[in-house]
């Protein structure tokens, strides 16, 4: 299977991992565990790439509104992470392995979003100069 445009960029290929590592770890735990912080923890890692729907839409303002959402997966994301380090869900290791990801998909995340909206607002100018102007 070819990969699309969107496959290919760093940042969707962070967050699946992010998302399958956070799979790997939150799978073993046991039960109460999983039922609780497990379920919430891995919807808001799946939730990061699902942002890549919006660009689907062929429209930036959905572009952007799902770029928007994948942010605030991240955010619940980390909440989860944090919940289940002070829980002792998680070890030492675990976090060595999860924390280059977090590092560097957050920044990447917050770049994509600033280039949707600096295409969003050159597409705005765009057709701004395109109206003809009454005299």
């Amino acid at each position: 299977m070819s990969k699309t445009n969107f496959e290919k960029l760093r940042v969707y290929v962070l967050s699946e991992d992010l998302a399958d590592l956070i799979w790997e770890i939150a799978s073993k735990w046991p039960h109460f565990d999983r039922d609780t912080v497990g379920k919430q923890i891995v919807r808001s890692a799946d939730s990061i790439g699902e942002y890549f729907e919006g660009t689907g839409r062929y429209g930036i303002q959905d572009n952007k509104r799902f770029a928007y959402i994948a942010r605030g997966s991240l955010n619940e994301t980390k909440h989860w992470l944090r919940r289940a380090y002070k829980r002792n869900l998680l070890s030492e290791n675990e976090v060595t392995r999860l924390k280059p990801i977090l590092d560097e998909l957050s920044p990447k995340l917050n770049a994509y979003i600033k280039s949707i909206k600096a295409v969003g607002e050159k597409q705005q100018r765009t057709t701004n100069d395109d109206q003809p102007t009454n005299l």
